[in-house]
């Protein structure tokens, strides 16, 4: 068996047609088109708020920061509100939905089933538990950042350790060690929450609810870096990914090795799931939702589905965090409406796909 005829083998296991489909060209407008459609968002999202300040007002802060201009004579309840507040929070949810996107399809591609979602493994109860032992003892984790991302990628962790036997981790057996692995710390979060007071228990609740309250340019600078360099590596293993997409028996006949990647690919959807859960909480649905909607618009093709799910995850985010904080005074967690947005998605998903196995 070729490689082409191999990749021609997966779109038709897919359900996908292998000729008469778009072209690469075609593919390459619509991600540019994407890319617009992002840049779009982002820019209206920035000049909406519960404080008002004129469009033209938003756009010349932003211009001075970023051609170094007078920043001195912009009034600094602007500069405040639209360059330390609105601008890092879209960039970090942009940043935070890419890498949910990005984590979802990789997942979705090696467990070869397009409902899965990037807590799949444990990472998301893993890193509630971290979260919530910082705010229950703030005297021995003094970082719930740091405390949330350690727990999360422990969480995946035992999950891939439980599950590996012989050299090989069966997807399966995976899948059931990250519910069993999952469900430990969530355990351990009830536990907290039983015996932590009512502040804490306010806090650690809030956290699970997932928002960018406190978005800043440092959260800024250590996210983005690991989602542009996991983006990048991810995005040229996309043909190793449709390959690992096929089952672990055509990745060796295709001269592939299967672990090897796998344990490449799972590792950095976990590391950017776990950088992106530590600093904003647990927001459902993105993982699930966009690396599906890639496909059904692109088709299964790793190489446009990874770059699609990066731009519409971004996307996505930005207007649920613009709704979050302009559809009341008091704002919303934006988990709260992903997922009440998500919701009526995964209906759909259900009735329409939920048969289709990738394998």
């Amino acid at each position: 068996m070729t490689e082409s005829t191999g990749f021609n083998h997966l779109l038709e296991k897919l359900g996908y047609e292998t000729a008469g489909g778009f072209g690469e060209e075609r593919k390459i407008i619509i991600l540019l088109a994407l890319a617009a459609v992002l840049f779009v968002t982002a820019s209206v999202a920035v000049a909406l708020g519960t404080y008002s300040i004129t469009v033209a007002e938003v756009y010349r802060t932003i211009l001075a920061h970023l051609t170094f201009g007078d920043i001195e004579s912009l009034p600094k309840l602007h500069n405040t509100i639209v360059w330390d507040i609105r601008v890092p929070r879209i960039i970090l949810a942009t940043s935070v939905g890419g890498a949910l996107a990005i984590a979802g399809a990789i997942f979705q591609g090696v467990f070869r089933n397009p409902l899965v979602e990037p807590y799949i493994l444990g990472v998301s109860s893993g890193a509630a538990f971290g979260a919530a032992l910082a705010i229950v003892f703030p005297a021995i984790f003094f970082s719930i950042q740091v405390s949330a991302f350690v727990f999360g990628a422990l969480a995946v962790t035992l999950a891939y350790l439980l599950a590996r036997s012989r050299g090989e981790t069966p997807i399966v057996t995976l899948i059931l060690a990250g519910v069993i692995i999952g469900s430990i710390f969530s355990a351990f979060v009830s536990l907290l929450k039983y015996i932590s007071d009512d502040t804490a228990l306010r806090e650690i609740v809030f956290w699970l609810m997932g928002g960018f309250y406190y978005a800043t340019w440092d959260d800024v600078i250590l996210l983005v870096p690991v989602v542009v360099i996991s983006f990048l590596i991810l995005w040229a293993l996309g043909w190793k990914l449709n390959v690992l997409s096929m089952g672990d028996d055509e990745a060796r006949a295709l001269g592939v090795n299967p672990e090897k990647y796998k344990l490449i690919v799972v590792t950095l959807a976990t590391a950017i799931t776990a950088f992106a859960v530590s600093l904003v909480g647990i927001i459902a649905w993105v993982g699930l939702m966009m690396p599906h909607a890639s496909r059904m618009i692109l088709g299964p093709d790793n190489r446009f589905v990874i770059p699609a799910s990066l731009m519409m995850g971004g996307c996505y985010l930005i207007v649920c965090d613009t709704l979050a904080r302009t559809l009341t005074t008091a704002e919303i967690p934006v988990g709260i409406l992903t997922s009440i947005l998500g919701a009526p998605y995964l209906c759909y998903l259900l009735r329409s796909k939920g048969r289709v196995i990738f394998g």
